[in-house]
């Protein structure tokens, strides 16, 4: 979709249009069919627009609760952080009267940030310009952010007195062609901020929770994971006056967040006292096993690790954790297919879910090979006990607690 397109779209006949694709409720999959029937009331291109917007509507409505009314690009789309990730990220901002959103895009992040101050977002793209504005409009918010057009790569159309307003940087990480992997492949890449910061210290930067952390080293920042619902979604960098602590794991919704001071040249030198598995099973959550925090949950826990090498930990008491998902052990030995196919088949169990850390067997070959029958269902860990393979089982049913 180009700018006319858009443009076209909030037309009278434009929104008659869109009315018309959103009723279809439209899939990606079903383009060609929907466009071919909404072509015969509409101009191609009004159709086109329409039902791109529709389709992106109904699969953006999981990331944001007011999607059906949104202005979208699909790799904005991808790109944005959900709602309720954008809504605890930018509490961080609350001591601040002015927020500069480099890099607004279609203006999620800049609708969160506008709830506790005054926003201007930034970004080169007319579309996406237009869009968040478009947004601000049809969502009935506040009149407090505004936008501004321009290149991110020269020196920003800012001024940091009288006083310094805070920063928050989400560089492009994807393209219609590929997915950025590195830091150095952002758009603009992360190294930009060192040209930032002496005149804006208070910054907060989103960046793939896969980063490499070795690609960290030379930022003098805190690192954030942030979980939603036991998936990991994002990392975060805060410098200056938004840092709080060396690392951080965030785990949503809650907020519950676990965070240490110690650098990460400390924290791989801390080491939990091991055990073979006792009667509760541990899996921290992602965005614990991102941050490095396993230890600080294990003596939250006073658990045990199984392997130095391996994030599974356990207890002899259940103890409630935000931070993990604990699974009650009925059985465990050294791994051995015969045994526990012998073992399940005893139990009558058919089906069986596979959870694996450290083992280079494949789950679904695993499950397979087993060949079980029956109507029960376990859950089976493949591990390691201080360097030797061992499988683990345990009860199907979550725990919740």
């Amino acid at each position: 979709m180009d700018l006319n397109a858009f443009r076209s779209l909030l037309t009278p006949a434009g929104q008659e249009a869109l009315q018309a694709a959103s009723e279809l409720s439209p899939r990606a999959l079903d383009f060609l069919r929907h466009f071919q029937a909404l072509s015969r009331r509409y101009p191609p291109d009004l159709a086109r627009a329409a039902l791109e917007i529709a389709i992106l509507r109904l699969e953006a409505a999981a990331k944001f609760p007011f999607a059906d009314r949104m202005y979208l690009t699909r790799e904005a789309m991808e790109q944005a952080s959900s709602w309720e990730v954008a809504s605890y990220r930018t509490q961080r901002y609350a001591p601040f009267d002015r927020i500069i959103d480099l890099g607004c895009s279609i203006g999620s992040d800049t609708i969160a940030l506008a709830k506790i101050a005054p926003t201007v977002g930034i970004d080169l793209d007319p579309l996406r310009l237009a869009m968040v504005q478009t947004n601000q409009k049809v969502l009935n918010l506040p009149n407090r952010a505004s936008f501004i057009r321009a290149d991110l790569t020269i020196p920003l159309p800012l001024s940091p007195a009288p006083q310094h307003p805070a920063l928050f940087f989400d560089p492009a990480r994807r393209t219609a062609h590929k997915r950025a992997f590195s830091v150095r492949e952002y758009t603009p890449p992360l190294s930009i901020v060192k040209n930032w910061l002496a005149d804006f210290p208070a910054l907060g930067v989103k960046i793939s929770p896969g980063v490499k952390l070795n690609e960290l080293a030379n930022y003098d920042a805190e690192i954030e994971f942030i979980s939603l619902r036991g998936s990991l979604k994002e990392a975060v960098l805060w410098f200056g006056p938004l840092k709080r602590n060396s690392r951080r794991a965030a785990v949503l919704p809650g907020p519950h967040v676990l965070e240490t001071d110690l650098p990460p040249g400390e924290l791989v030198t801390l080491k939990l006292p091991l055990s073979e598995p006792l009667a509760h099973l541990y899996e921290p959550d992602p965005a614990v096993l991102r941050a490095g925090l396993v230890y600080q949950l294990g003596e939250q826990l006073d658990a045990y690790q199984l392997d130095p090498d391996i994030a599974y930990l356990t207890t002899s008491e259940l103890k409630s954790t935000p931070f993990a998902r604990p699974w009650r052990v009925e059985d465990w030995f050294p791994f051995s297919l015969k045994r526990l196919r012998a073992y399940l088949r005893q139990r009558s169990v058919g089906r069986v879910t596979v959870k694996k850390r450290g083992s280079p067997l494949q789950p679904e070959a695993l499950i397979h090979d087993l060949r079980l029958k029956g109507d029960q269902e376990q859950v089976v860990f493949l591990t390691h006990l201080s360097g030797e393979p061992i499988v683990i089982v345990c009860f199907s049913e979550y725990e919740s607690i």
